[in-house]
């Protein structure tokens, strides 16, 4: 079984003012990311889904040729290729989980140095 906390995953500056932590499983990838204000956006896109449930603060997403303002509670789907962004509204750093199907081999990397594998 492998598993750990959110406390112990290695936290991944991914750009300034964003900072990502991330978990995988064999097939899909959680990651916990924090975009304070006035980070730069950062439009891209990628094969995998993603859905985005917001934890705290809020964000405007950019998805395809939508937008919406997201808060804490929000849930959205970004389908694979699209290109997409988020930038936080306010003065406070919004929080949000992603779920991103199929595991990204990227994120699974970053997490290495923090996780914990326990044999059952």
């Amino acid at each position: 079984m492998k598993r750990n906390t959110l406390e112990k995953l290695n936290a991944t500056i991914a750009r300034s003012g964003v900072t990502r932590r991330a978990f995988s499983g064999d097939n899909a990838t959680l990651a916990f990311t924090t975009l304070v204000p006035g980070h730069e956006p950062n439009p891209h896109s990628h094969s995998h889904e993603q859905i985005v449930y917001v934890l705290e603060g809020e964000l405007k997403f950019v998805v395809g040729k939508e937008e919406a303002i997201v808060g804490p509670g929000s849930m959205l789907v970004i389908p694979p290729d699209t290109l997409h962004w988020a930038v936080t509204i306010g003065t406070e750093p919004a929080t949000d989980l992603s779920v991103f199907s199929p595991r990204r081999e990227d994120y699974a990397q970053e997490e290495l140095d923090g996780t914990t594998v326990v044999s059952d």
